[in-house]
């Protein structure tokens, strides 16, 4: 019986390019086992009518509502409805069940139900339209919602020790819809394993042996399913780097936040030769509140112009890991 998903929400933004996925893919975003559409009327030049291949300069036209409508909902007009964020800017999330049972999808804007956003041939996800076989005059935007892939350079390890005479062992997940014989393991000394790739955010998996569907028992971290069994849980985070220019006269720069408890004695910075103080630590997916301490004095990141107040009248730095 395949386990049920429990639905975890992360709130994060795109950094840099990460191994084995891009991070500046045009129209959408991930977000642990989300799907953030994102349109940005700046992003686009030109739309085309919906009974038109005529194709007309965008910053004339009047928004009145934006809906996402590709494959994966039959191209509808009216379904996928963004919300508005701002003036130019409408977003939606979609979880990842949602896109059935294919990964990679094309899909496109439509402004007032009538509209096409055309992408521009030079955007890094881009596929040239095709109808009944014939490629059209323009592109639609590309999404891979693939969150893993199998690669021995990857960023998470999967273990389980033991289960010698087992034939077939199987890690499944939420960053693979739980596929039943996409991850085989790998049979080595004193158990089986298997490295992937894998989106930082946080998601569910279980191993499978032999048809039998187990915990990871070395992983003490687990949710209750809707079976009343338990996923084990993985949070993928990433190596990220916080730099201070300057106070080169400084004698100790501390870095505390909301990662370590506010810490005040935990966290040393590095002082470079190149006017910096660097720190380079693992943080998992999510939103991370922070500041510095420059020889007792809290400071917050003078580069950074995230920040929020943290109800008690301070206001941090805030750092978001995807």
């Amino acid at each position: 019986m395949k386990p049920i998903i429990k639905h975890i929400i992360i709130f994060c933004v795109a950094l840099t390019s990460w191994l084995g996925f891009s991070q500046n893919e045009k129209g959408y975003r991930f977000e642990g086992n989300f799907v953030v559409f994102t349109f940005n009327k700046f992003d686009y030049e030109k739309f085309s009518e919906d009974n038109s291949a005529e194709k007309i300069k965008f910053e004339d036209l009047n928004i009145n509502n934006v809906v996402v409508a590709g494959e994966f909902n039959n191209w509808s007009k009216y379904d996928w409805k963004m919300r508005k964020v701002n003036a130019t800017t409408y977003e939606l999330r979609k979880h990842i069940n949602d896109f059935k049972d294919e990964f990679t999808w094309e899909f496109k804007f439509i402004i007032n139900n009538q509209y096409w956003a055309e992408p521009s041939a030079y955007d890094s996800n881009i596929k040239l339209a095709a109808s009944k076989g014939s490629n059209l005059n323009v592109y639609n935007l590309k999404m891979d919602t693939k969150a893993a892939i199998p690669d021995d350079k990857g960023n998470v390890r999967f273990r389980l020790r033991g289960y010698d005479d087992a034939k077939t062992i199987i890690v499944a997940g939420s960053f693979n819809r739980w596929d039943e014989q996409e991850f085989k393991m790998k049979k080595v000394e004193n158990g089986w394993e298997l490295k992937l790739n894998i989106r930082p955010g946080e998601y569910e998996y279980k191993f499978i042996v032999d048809g039998h569907w187990i915990e990871d028992p070395s992983n003490p971290s687990k949710v209750l399913n809707e079976f009343g069994q338990f996923n084990s849980l993985i949070n993928v985070g990433k190596y990220v780097t916080f730099l201070l220019k300057g106070y080169s006269d400084a004698n100790r720069v501390i870095l505390a936040g909301s990662f370590n408890d506010w810490n005040e004695d935990d966290i040393d910075m590095e002082k470079t030769d190149n006017d910096y103080w660097k720190l380079r630590i693992p943080l998992p997916a999510g939103k991370h509140y922070y500041k510095f301490i420059v020889d007792g004095k809290w400071l917050l990141d003078p580069e950074n112009p995230v920040k929020e107040y943290d109800g008690k009248g301070n206001i941090n730095s805030v750092f978001m890991v995807k």
